[in-house]
């Protein structure tokens, strides 16, 4: 797999540690692309270091039970996904704007004590999804865009749907998956989905459980 300017194709190809980033909600799915808006003294000593070396982060959860003490340092969810930083900017006033494409997922092994401000992990990566090699034609595309626009017209957004009708099926899920406004536990159900088919499954899915529920008002346009 190739992101940015570096290629990743077997586990000597990543650090044995890397810094994790914990944040609820957020969705990072290989190949995928997520914008942060950095600002806390931590997280911009990590960039600093990720930027000097091989610019990966692990983005993960805390874990669903106690989502504030995992951003304090208590318990991470078990998976998370290693990105790159692709793109970074300074904005003058402290803060970082960069944005991450996903390499692969990962495990969370042991925590290592490195005297850092941020926490760092050994980690076990998802070798398969370094392949690129994705089973697109087992996704039921009409069934997905059936559901989505079902979403799009009980909230009253608008989608771009000359890019949706060109994007191939491995896209069309993640993007979908990572823009979906679902909740962290369904966040995390999206990103341990096996493979490409159970997670356009487990989006129809909580898709049409949410639509079942009642959905919220909305009026944006949905790029």
């Amino acid at each position: 797999m190739h992101v940015g300017n570096a290629r990743y194709v077997e586990n000597d190809d990543l650090p044995e540690t890397v810094p994790v980033f914990p944040l609820p909600g957020a969705l990072l799915l290989p190949e995928g692309h997520l914008p942060l808006n950095i600002f806390e003294p931590r997280y911009l000593a990590m960039i600093d270091t990720a930027l000097a070396s091989h610019r990966l982060i692990g983005m993960v959860q805390p874990a669903l039970h106690l989502l504030e003490a995992g951003t304090e340092g208590g318990p991470l969810s078990a998976v998370g996904c290693l990105g790159r930083i692709t793109s970074f900017s300074e904005t003058g006033d402290g803060r970082y704007i960069i944005s991450l494409t996903g390499v692969c997922r990962f495990r969370l092994l042991e925590e290592v004590a490195a005297g850092e401000p941020y926490r760092r992990f050994r980690h076990a990566p998802f070798i398969a999804d370094l392949s690129g090699e994705y089973d697109e034609e087992a996704v039921d595309r009409e069934n997905l865009l059936r559901v989505f626009r079902s979403f799009l017209d009980a909230n009253q957004l608008e989608a771009d749907w000359e890019s949706v009708e060109r994007a191939g099926n491995r896209v069309l899920v993640n993007s979908l998956s990572m823009m979906s406004p679902f909740g962290p536990a369904e966040k995390q159900a999206l990103l341990e989905a096996p493979d490409l088919k159970t997670r356009a499954e487990t989006l129809i899915a909580i898709t049409e459980i949410v639509l079942a529920q009642g959905s919220g008002e909305g009026g944006t346009v949905l790029q």
